[in-house]
């Protein structure tokens, strides 16, 4: 089961950060919490083997910090994950908490229920000693059976109390889809906590009931001018931007086998980075020469333990509509010089391939 887990949990990203979502195959759904994907529309989500697929955000509800996601992709090789019937978890209960720590590669953690039905903010929810850390939000809870029986959403940590992991409860995951008689797969909606109306239209107040809908819901966070910029390059790779976003002002994304790395650092300058090989544990000095006797400019190779990678910087402040289309340009071309250089380092230097390559039978 361990391999059914890592295969349906997901990595949910976009402009504003990073967390956890898992797959049921029985609705063709990724689930996740409102709070993980709140002021986005279209997000990505990332398989264990870094593939990147587009996924639009089809339901909130923000009272229940709940969301749905719809992927115009076959997942249909992916194992089956059942939700768990409603209370069916007790105190001391052995649990697992899968998700993405801190945008981390994909972890399991174990622990007990320490409650099922922990009362906060008028909402019930389960509580655990699992470890839960930035990033599992999102993510699943799951029982000695395989089943899920929560949606991990938070933790809690003060000097007087270890740490404290919170999960929202399967039963509420069940009122979601209980409460469903069609989803639109195509369209952002606000369901409405009184009465379970699905609003697609931007309204202050639910058309069916009343309800005051929570301020801001329909709202689409707004991209900065650097990110517009460093996007608009991004698209001159052939590259959906919205796939390679991993939190404010900062992008990851393959090019052929070379990852590409575009961030903000300091506030000052834009880097892209991208470790293209590592060196050979023989006749270093070949590869060695061949990068101090190469110009390589407006690029600079460096190297870091074994790690080589291959740079650009530019300082903020040296972007302007004057240079803004030759600076846009070199870092198209950085990425399709890294391309080519891992495999000529390879070939020629008997370099080795770095840990973060993604070789095409990777794909």
């Amino acid at each position: 089961m361990e391999q059914n887990i890592y295969s349906i949990v997901f990595k949910v990203t976009h402009a504003g950060g990073s967390g956890s979502c898992f797959y049921l195959k029985d609705k063709n759904l990724f689930v996740t919490n409102y709070h993980v994907v709140e002021g986005f529309h279209t997000v990505a989500v990332h398989d264990n083997d870094r593939n990147p697929y587009l996924a639009k955000v089809v339901l909130v509800n923000p009272t229940l910090d709940i969301a749905l996601l719809a992927v115009d992709h076959d997942f249909s090789a992916l194992p089956e994950l059942n939700l768990a019937a409603n209370d069916t978890l007790s105190i001391s209960n052995k649990i697992r908490v899968a998700g993405y720590p801190y945008g981390m590669p994909f972890t399991v953690t174990e622990g007990t229920v320490s409650s099922p039905k922990q009362l906060m903010n008028g909402q019930y929810y389960i509580q655990t000693d699992a470890a839960v850390n930035p990033g599992n939000s999102g993510g699943p809870i799951i029982n000695e059976k395989n089943e899920v029986v929560g949606i991990t959403v938070s933790k809690f940590t003060n000097s007087d109390a270890d740490n404290m992991g919170f999960g929202i409860r399967v039963e509420t995951l069940h009122k979601v889809f209980d409460s469903l008689d069609e989803l639109d797969r195509d369209c952002f909606q606000v369901q409405c906590e009184s009465c379970d109306e699905l609003i697609a239209d931007e309204e202050e107040f639910c058309p069916s009931c009343g309800e005051k809908l929570p301020e801001g819901v329909f709202e689409e966070r707004q991209l900065s001018p650097l990110s517009e910029f460093c996007e608009a390059a991004i698209e001159k790779m052939g590259i959906n931007p919205i796939l390679a976003r991993e939190g404010n002002e900062a992008w990851l994304f393959h090019k052929g086998s070379s990852e590409i790395r575009l961030f903000v650092y300091d506030r000052t300058y834009l880097f892209a980075v991208s470790p293209i090989n590592l060196l050979p544990k023989k006749d270093v000095e070949k590869v060695l020469d061949y990068m101090l006797d190469t110009d390589f400019y407006p690029y600079k190779m460096g190297i870091e333990g074994r790690q080589i990678y291959l740079c650009y910087r530019i300082h903020l402040a040296d972007i302007s509509e004057e240079s803004e289309e030759r600076i846009q340009q070199n870092l198209v071309q950085l990425a399709e010089k890294a391309d080519e250089l891992d495999n000529m380092m390879v070939e020629c230097f008997g370099c080795e391939f770095s840990a973060y390559s993604k070789q095409e039978n990777e794909a």
